[in-house]
């Protein structure tokens, strides 16, 4: 394919189509019960015309698990960069990470469950943006010590991986239920991590 043909808005619209297809495809099928046929169908193209846009099956899970960590990611370093109150922040991150779900449910299926399916070199990209995502939260629980906002003794590492936890779980949860309320789901989770379980006292 002409390369200069690869930067037009039609190829991106129909590239970002392609994504979408594969994957619809590996979330219902699973990488090895799809094929290439079974994405070009779902876009209503013929097979050979997919190529335009994946050089293999496995690079279009590839594109898939990337579309799934690359938005929440972006908003992530957004959030982080922002000068606003520390539960403004965390707030702010809890909602973005339980809306990409909706967002992207069928993408973050494929990337939470076949990414595994990838060349060790091509998960290697994905556990730079997973990397990337934690430091860039764990910088907002270290903010919030620094300013005295949280306990100093708090591990923000070990916050860090825990607010992930709970996020994915929730997360997934969504994915599967469509009935949940995504914006009940994040009150929760919010109030939560901000206040605990304890009985608030003046």
């Amino acid at each position: 394919m002409n390369p200069d043909s690869q930067n037009t808005p039609r190829y991106h619209q129909q590239h970002q189509k392609a994504i979408n297809a594969a994957a619809s495809v590996f979330a219902e099928k699973g990488y090895h019960g799809a094929s290439t046929q079974d994405i070009a169908s779902h876009m209503g193209i013929r097979q050979g015309s997919l190529y335009y846009y994946f050089t293999s099956k496995e690079a279009a899970l590839e594109e898939v698990c990337l579309t799934a960590l690359r938005d929440y990611v972006d908003q992530m370093e957004q959030i982080s960069t922002q000068t606003q109150p520390l539960k403004e922040k965390l707030t702010a991150a809890i909602g973005a990470h339980l809306a990409s779900y909706r967002a992207n449910n069928e993408a973050l299926k494929v990337h939470n469950e076949q990414r595994l399916y990838l060349s060790e070199e091509k998960r290697e990209k994905l556990k730079a943006l997973g990397s990337r995502y934690r430091q860039q939260l764990e910088d907002i629980f270290i903010e919030g010590v620094h300013s005295g906002v949280l306990n100093k003794t708090l591990d923000c590492h070990f916050a860090t991986l825990s607010l992930i936890g709970l996020c994915n779980y929730w997360g997934t949860m969504l994915t599967r239920d469509p009935k949940l309320a995504l914006n009940k789901i994040t009150e929760k989770c919010i109030d939560f991590v901000l206040n605990g379980c304890l009985e608030q006292t003046n």
